[in-house]
């Protein structure tokens, strides 16, 4: 449950000792770029950790007292080895477009800004494996795979915004999971460069299982400085939007969608509130009240069979174009959070939560409606889980205080929801709430002084 409690922290550094990290920063590598404006300062230690009221509430004031901008592995190193030298905390940061707070220095220090790293190394032309830097933006590494017929698998809605390094330390999955699973499945992530944070940095290369402790870490046991990406091939996705009048019957073709020979990217199923406050692409027409609907990317070769089949399950095509054409917001900045980001521009006293849907999903749906009203909007998600197609939502919901959020959630828990809490700071409460010891075990080799991102790994506090 959220608590309205910073964790253990170490006090923030004295400016002295900032000071003279500064200096120690300049000699050591004279073109890393320092910032220190309180402008910089407040724009560079957040995320849009703002969704949550508990989260807004506790990490308001929260702020590095010095940012440093590398763009070569080597500064990195220096920035490393000078922090641990001076006993100050460092958060590294991607592009910000997380939701969790992850970013967030809660102890002062360093602030670690790694969008200068953002060289493609290589791309495997037999495998289409692509070795990348971490502050690489997603939508860049797609462009440059796109000529070797390659693209991403999975990507999260704020693709066109987020870092590669960001989405492997801070995110679990997107656009893609309902083909291709979550980031922590086997076979994603391949291998990674990381240095540690001590006196004398060491720069590692690892593979396959051992990159597993570092993946979804939230850049507290290691800086991830590159990724070794698996790559699929590129297909030309079709965006279609398609409405229902009636949500029973809009909910039994997103379960039975999946399991057709169809090629999906993306299923995504809005209530009727939600679908009437987005902004819909250049030529899609608003929906009609009452109108739910049904956000697909698919295969070209899908168009057909898919408008007859969902037309034939009470569906109607409103929309289709390629992704490559359409114009205004692309389809995709319409689902995951992308949604709620468009719904709190609206109504910013709501949240939101995530969950793993209970099947069969309609009763789970239907009595959290009972009790909730008008209190509460569905948005589902299709993702793969464990081998087997499940529905994720990411509903929307008045903010009524800790109390009724804590109700809600214990309520999804009784009703075999599985939740992944967007309002706790720490990486084992936001996901399946229990220590894993090989992340805190890579803490220890790679962090030994517990300098990167305090507060974020809650089994390095409770270790024996």
């Amino acid at each position: 449950m959220p608590s309205l409690h910073l964790p253990p922290l170490p006090p923030a550094p004295s400016a002295p000792r900032i000071r003279a990290l500064g200096e120690e920063l300049h000699a050591l590598a004279p073109a890393l770029r320092l910032l220190q404006a309180p402008s910089d300062l407040e724009r560079l230690s957040a995320d849009f950790h703002g969704y949550s009221p508990v989260l807004r509430k506790l990490l308001e004031g929260c702020r590095g007292q010095l940012v440093a901008c590398p763009s070569r592995v080597e500064e990195v190193m220096a920035v490393a080895g000078a922090c641990a030298r001076h006993g100050v905390p460092l958060t590294v940061r991607g592009a910000g477009t997380g939701n969790y707070g992850q970013c967030v220095p809660l102890a002062g220090g360093l602030v670690l800004d790694m969008t200068g790293l953002n060289r493609v190394r290589r791309v495997d032309g037999e495998t289409g494996e692509v070795e990348v830097e971490a502050g690489t933006l997603l939508v860049e590494l797609d462009r440059w795979l796109l000529p070797h017929g390659r693209a991403l698998r999975l990507a999260p809605s704020t693709y066109r915004g987020a870092t590669v390094g960001g989405f492997i330390a801070g995110g679990s999955g997107g656009i893609g999971s309902l083909r291709w699973g979550f980031l922590r499945d086997p076979g994603h992530l391949l291998g990674l460069e990381v240095v540690s944070v001590e006196p004398e940095p060491r720069l590692l290369r690892l593979e396959g299982q051992a990159c597993e402790p570092l993946n979804h870490a939230y850049g507290t046991n290691g800086i991830l400085t590159a990724l070794r990406l698996a790559t699929t091939d590129a297909v030309g996705w079709w965006q279609m939007v398609v409405g229902f009048s009636d949500g029973a019957q809009a909910l039994e073709a997103a379960q039975a969608l999946p399991a057709t020979a169809l090629l999906l990217q993306e299923l995504c199923l809005l209530d009727a509130p939600l679908a009437a406050a987005l902004p819909w692409p250049a030529g899609c027409p608003s929906p009609s009240p009452g109108e739910s609907r049904l956000l697909l990317l698919l295969a070209p070769d899908a168009l057909a069979v898919a408008s007859s089949w969902l037309e034939a399950r009470g569906g109607s095509v409103v929309w289709r174009e390629r992704e490559s054409t359409s114009r205004g917001v692309p389809l995709r900045e319409l689902t995951w959070n992308h949604t709620t980001l468009h719904w709190r521009a609206r109504h910013p006293d709501w949240t939101y939560l995530q969950l793993l849907l209970p099947q069969p999903e309609g009763p789970f749906l239907e009595g959290l409606r009972s009790r909730w009203g008008d209190a509460l909007h569905w948005h589902l998600e299709g993702v793969r889980q464990g081998g087997a197609t499940r529905l994720a939502a990411l509903p929307v919901l008045r903010d009524q205080g800790i109390g009724p959020l804590n109700e809600l959630m214990a309520q999804c828990r009784d009703g075999g929801g599985l939740l992944f809490d967007p309002h706790v700071l720490t990486v084992e409460d936001g996901g399946l709430g229990v220590i894993d010891a090989q992340q805190v075990d890579c803490k220890r080799d790679l962090d030994p002084l517990g300098l990167l991102n305090p507060g974020k790994l809650r089994g390095w506090w409770e270790r024996p």
